[in-house]
């Protein structure tokens, strides 16, 4: 039995899952568009691209959520590639980092910290990146019987 390279596994996947193509309607297309050409002014105006994450942060993020969820193991990775394929999907790479910045240097004293927590951008970032993971939430089962932060805490009044 001979091994495919996994690149030709890739390409056939991806073949396959286009679909059949019809050349006469791809030929039409690619020939009515040649004719045409682009004007300034009808170029689209592009926007920041969204699920632009390089392969590197998307493992360094999948590496540190299977450690905060019980280790390395297929069900962790499984659930927290969805959650970093969600967060991709909601912010770009470039306002996901910066959010991670003023996130993780928050904390710091003095006047060096204000620099991250004092600027209108910084809450903006935060609230996004909080709001997307809270949306990457749903990649994770919930486990009946198993008790999260938010219903171990007493409501206002009660004792413990």
């Amino acid at each position: 039995m001979k091994i495919r390279p996994l690149s030709l596994f890739i390409t056939t996947a991806l073949m396959l899952a286009a679909g059949p193509i019809h050349t006469a309607n791809a030929a039409k297309a690619v020939t009515s568009t040649a004719k045409k050409p682009i004007s300034e002014s009808s170029k689209v105006p592009t926007k920041p691209l969204v699920n632009d994450f390089p392969t590197q942060a998307r493992v360094e993020y999948v590496m540190q959520c299977m450690a905060e969820h019980g280790g390395a193991n297929l069900d962790n990775s499984y659930h927290c590639v969805c959650a970093v394929d969600k967060i991709a999907g909601l912010m770009n790479f470039q306002d996901y980092s910066e959010a991670l910045t003023f996130t993780y240097m928050f904390d710091t004293p003095g006047d060096k910290g204000g620099e991250f927590r004092d600027p209108p951008k910084s809450k903006e970032l935060r609230d996004r990146l909080k709001a997307a993971q809270k949306e990457a939430e749903a990649c994770f089962p919930v486990i009946p019987g198993k008790i999260t932060p938010e219903a171990s805490e007493a409501p206002a009044g009660t004792s413990k």
